[in-house]
Parts: C-alpha cells; sequence; structure tokens
C-alpha cells in the first residue's frame, strides 16, 4: 500500500506561483511512475504532467512552459512548480502514483484558485 498526501494549494492572482508538494510513504519501491492532475468544477479530471521513476516527463499542452514537475526520490516526494497561474488553472489537484503491478494510488487532493 501506499498513501498520498498533497499540500501547498491556496488562493493566488492571476500571473502568480505556487508550489504543490506530494509526499509518498509506504511500499514506495514499487512506484514506477508518478504525476499530478487536476478537477475544476463541473469537469473531468485531467492530467497535468507526469514523470517516471527514469526521470522522463510528459506535461498537457495547456501548462507547458509554466509548469514544472519534479521529485526527490530520497525524501519520496514530488512537486509541481506552478508559474504564470491563471483563472482557468483553477482546480483540486490530485497526486497520483501508479507502481510496476499497475495499482494506481491517489492523494485526497488540494485546492488550487486563481482570481482574476
Amino acid at each position: 500500500q501506499v498513501r498520498i498526501v498533497e499540500s501547498g494549494g491556496g488562493l493566488v492572482q492571476a500571473g502568480g506561483s505556487l508550489r504543490l508538494s506530494c509526499e509518498a510513504s509506504g511500499s514506495t519501491s514499487g512506484i514506477n511512475a508518478m504525476g499530478w492532475y487536476r478537477q475544476a468544477p463541473g469537469k473531468q479530471r485531467e492530467l497535468v504532467t507526469t514523470i517516471t521513476r527514469a526521470g522522463h516527463t510528459n506535461y498537457a499542452d495547456s501548462v507547458k512552459g509554466r509548469f514544472t514537475i519534479s521529485g526527490d526520490n530520497a525524501k519520496n516526494t514530488l512537486y509541481l512548480q506552478m508559474n504564470s497561474l491563471k483563472p482557468e488553472d483553477t482546480a483540486v489537484y490530485y497526486c497520483h502514483a501508479s507502481t510496476t503491478l499497475w495499482v494506481n494510488y491517489w492523494g485526497q487532493g488540494t485546492q488550487v484558485t486563481v482570481s482574476s
């Protein structure tokens, strides 16, 4: 089992920055990729960015050049640096981990609100 806990959300003005953190605990040795998803009110959950254990990253077109995913394997912690935030980035952001046995784990989510 893997436990996922996000932190770092909040309220920010458009153009501002936030950094989200995601700490994984438990059976983390089986994790082969982690990522961030988000869900805005009335919309489906969507992928924001992912990173593999080897360090390969993938970004949604809507956040390329503004968001950066990174990880600290020693601390089992994932980060999402969000710059140049826009009101349309407002959503609940979820941290996700997948394992070599194709098991998915989710955090409880952290709210990000960008005011115009």
